[in-house]
């Protein structure tokens, strides 16, 4: 690639001969910094069209004008407004709000009584282990615990529903657009 700067002199560069190695460490005068960006100009900022407008900044989307988006945005404001959509997430936030708080509850109350009652954290349980030993495998515990209650509760309380929201989704979704593709 070649650079807009100007042409490069003998010695410039690094096809200095290895005899002119004398006076490395002192800069040329005629050194010239070059920038090999410095003559392309980012794609789509001010490159000219074919028919000498600007381009535009964003291609139009395939299937043409707005309105087919704005049917399918209909629908999903639609489905989000349903009470199908609302129950769902009424059943996620149900259980993701209540289990997140008890876990952080559980995980500050850990660090905060490691930290402030060592003495208790260090009594002994059986043997050499400990209440802090207890107490840090019961957080692994129930991280374990916890995912599994979500896996459960997913598949017995919300997938089926959500499936048959997304299948009425996707039917509606695909009326709007004028049928299959």
């Amino acid at each position: 690639m070649q650079s807009s700067n100007g042409p490069r002199g003998a010695g410039d560069g690094p096809e200095r001969p290895a005899g002119n190695q004398e006076d490395r460490g002192t800069p040329s005068r005629d050194v010239t910094f070059e920038d090999p960006w410095h003559d392309a100009p980012a794609s789509g900022w001010g490159e000219l069209h074919d028919t000498g407008t600007p381009a535009p900044a964003v291609p139009p989307a395939r299937g043409g004008p707005g309105a087919t988006a704005a049917g399918a945005r209909d629908v999903y404001v639609e489905v989000q407004r349903s009470a199908a959509f609302q129950e769902v997430r009424g059943r996620y936030r149900r259980f993701v709000v209540p289990g997140t708080v008890g876990f952080l509850v559980w995980y500050v109350g850990y660090v905060v009584t490691a930290t402030t009652a060592p003495g208790f954290m260090a009594r002994p349980v059986a043997g050499a282990v400990n209440v802090g030993m207890v107490a840090g495998l019961g957080q692994f515990l129930t991280t374990f615990l916890l995912s599994w209650a979500y896996a459960r509760h997913a598949r017995l309380r919300r997938d089926r529903a959500a499936l048959e929201l997304r299948w009425d989704t996707q039917e509606l979704a695909r009326g709007a657009r004028g049928g299959a593709q």
